[in-house]
């Protein structure tokens, strides 16, 4: 099963009643087979996992995550009544797949035993006057992170806010760091949780202007969004083709 979350501002507590899910992949990438109850998804993460199906029918419900809501779909492999629509698989309450849970299988690990530069997105704002900015700027008054081609890059993302903010790198994907140092999963999006601090690390393989920014739709049309930009290696020609 491939589960995307695709929607605007709503992350997703997802499980199949009945069942665990083996976790093979985040953001198509393998991590360490991992088993689970159930998984938080945030806006524009993709999670793949194996599931041995029982026999019966049964609910595969999405619990949005902060809200009193839930979205589910049947699962039927035989004989069965469905429960009633309102039914919360104990699994939601069990052992919850989120970033921390998972490691890189070794053949999706980033080389990042060195860095070259470190940056930092400091993420502000606040429901009252929507505000919501990277560095304390909204997007039409950004300055850029920069890196050079070949280098290798940390980013700490700092969430000031009491929001939830999926963090998406267009161009490259990122080695998520532990809390200890250890490699975490290898992702394009990840979840930084109010008031918390997480640490990705990148190789700058892919020269242009590519955007970063919050997958709350909202967040970044109010301006939770800037660029990582390539600046042109010393002595290096002006290039007039970049890429978004």
């Amino acid at each position: 099963m491939r589960i995307i979350n695709a929607a605007s501002d709503t992350a997703f507590r997802v499980a199949l009643a009945g069942h665990r899910m083996t976790v093979t992949h985040t953001d198509g990438f393998p991590v360490v087979t991992t088993e689970v109850d159930a998984l938080l998804i945030g806006m524009g993460e993709r999670y793949d996992a194996l599931i041995t199906t029982g026999d019966g029918v049964f609910p595969f419900v999405a619990s949005a995550e902060g809200k009193n809501a839930l979205a589910r779909a049947l699962l039927s492999t035989g004989a069965g009544a469905a429960p009633d629509p309102t039914f919360m698989p104990p699994e939601l309450q069990r052992r919850v797949g989120t970033v921390g849970v998972f490691t890189a299988a070794p053949e999706a690990v980033l080389d990042v035993s060195r860095a070259d530069v470190a940056l930092s997105a400091r993420l502000s704002g606040s429901m009252a006057s929507y505000d919501w900015t990277i560095n304390g700027r909204p997007f039409e008054d950004t300055v850029p992170l920069t890196v050079r081609q070949g280098q290798k890059a940390t980013l700490t993302f700092t969430n000031t806010t009491m929001m939830w903010h999926p963090m998406h790198l267009h161009g490259h994907t990122f080695q998520v760091i532990k809390p200890d140092g250890t490699p975490g999963p290898r992702k394009d999006t990840v979840i930084v949780l109010p008031m918390q601090e997480l640490t990705v690390a990148l190789a700058a393989d892919n020269p242009g202007v590519w955007m970063m920014h919050c997958h709350n739709t909202y967040h970044q049309e109010a301006g939770m969004m800037t660029s990582l930009n390539y600046s042109p290696q010393p002595g290096a020609a002006p290039s007039h083709g970049q890429r978004q």
